[in-house]
């Protein structure tokens, strides 16, 4: 009669699983361990390297002429005494924006593009005056650009 344990051969010895593959196992498990320490090195020195420089939000909501937020509108950025616009973006779904520009004393200008919006009926939007926002440091600035 056949019996589970008649199907294996009895072991010789309590190491006997360390008999087979032994060299392998032990260099399969080392190489993990190298790897993983080799990782955690390369993540801290990683994280040293690419702190975040300090930076100001400048927020904001686009109104129509309803008073009812805008989605869609090109908003852009520059400070006062650049010529060049520096920073563009649209307004999202409820008619906001936000911008992250560096931190520091200065004064920005806000300004709605509005050259290629049109309202649901058809009508154009006429430009909204620039808007100046003074940054101090490290801070959010919240603002609102009111189009006609």
């Amino acid at each position: 009669m056949i019996t589970p344990r008649s199907r294996h051969p009895p072991a010789h010895s309590s190491f006997s699983f360390l008999r087979f593959g032994s060299f392998s196992a032990c260099c399969a498990t080392a190489a993990f361990i190298l790897l993983c320490i080799s990782l955690s090195w390369g993540a801290s020195s990683s994280s040293a390297e690419h702190q975040e420089k300090p930076y100001a939000v400048i927020f904001g909501t686009v109104w129509g002429p309803d008073d009812r937020p805008l989605y869609g509108v090109k908003i852009q950025v520059r400070r006062s005494d650049d010529k060049k616009w520096r920073w563009e973006q649209y307004s999202d779904h409820n008619g906001e924006f936000a911008l992250r520009v560096p931190a520091g004393k200065a004064d920005y200008i806000i300004w709605a593009d509005t050259k290629h919006y049109k309202l649901l009926n058809g009508e154009g939007l006429q430009p909204a005056e620039k808007i100046q926002v003074h940054v101090e440091n490290e801070e959010r600035v919240d603002t609102g650009v009111h189009l006609k």
